[in-house]
């Protein structure tokens, strides 16, 4: 019942986000995964832009990676420098021991913003485990993807038919910003001045 009614909550909120209730959430994107992920250069581009607002905005970043030993470690082209969590993983979801120990310790953020890798396993894992613990889940569509077109479309269907928020680098960026008068927008719009890179989305009229 109480899950619930802050679904339904939420939903009349439109999913409205404030910087001191959000955390970001970056998942595995990592190197060994880099030549079989459609649009990659165009997905890590985006994650920079959010990973470095997120510093401005002062919201702070989990990042996680999978069995990194394997797969080698988050790209080198991202700064996580400032990640308040980074852990390595088995299992698909995001939610495991170590980051449900942040969320649980930092209980005002009740809304994640989601991006990485791939869309239809382990980015619609994770949205599924936090909607289930009552956060409101906002998923980057031009930060995520898989290894395949058809598998990001109909996982990105799937979570919003859940109840996840699907949005853009840069209206989650200015959305978490608030208007020009915030004291880091001219360093934001440094960062958003180039077009977010163009991960073919447009070709999927029914999203």
């Amino acid at each position: 019942k109480q899950w619930y009614q802050r679904r339904v909550a939420i939903t009349a909120g439109g999913g409205r986000i404030i910087a001191a209730r959000t955390a970001r959430f970056c998942c595995d994107l990592q190197e060994l995964f880099r030549p079989s992920i459609q649009h990659f250069p165009a997905v890590l581009s985006n994650a920079n832009r959010l990973l470095a607002s997120a510093k401005l905005l002062d919201v702070p970043v989990v990042v996680t990676e999978q069995y990194p030993k394997g797969l080698g470690g988050t790209c080198s082209e991202l700064d996580i420098s400032h990640c308040k969590v980074k852990c390595p993983k088995n299992k698909f979801s995001m939610v495991i021991p170590d980051v449900q120990t942040y969320l649980a310790d930092n209980g005002k953020r009740k809304s994640i913003v989601l991006f990485g890798i791939e869309a239809h396993v382990c980015i619609q894992q994770t949205a599924l485990d936090l909607l289930e613990l009552g956060y409101d889940v906002h998923v980057i569509v031009d930060a995520t993807s898989s290894r395949t077109d058809t598998d990001r479309m109909f996982a990105l269907q799937r979570m919003r038919q859940a109840g996840v928020f699907l949005t853009t680098s840069e209206s989650i960026i200015l959305g978490l910003a608030g208007g020009s008068d915030h004291p880091q927008f001219k360093a934001l719009q440094k960062i958003i001045k180039t077009a977010a890179a163009d991960t073919k989305l447009l070709q999927f009229p029914t999203l």
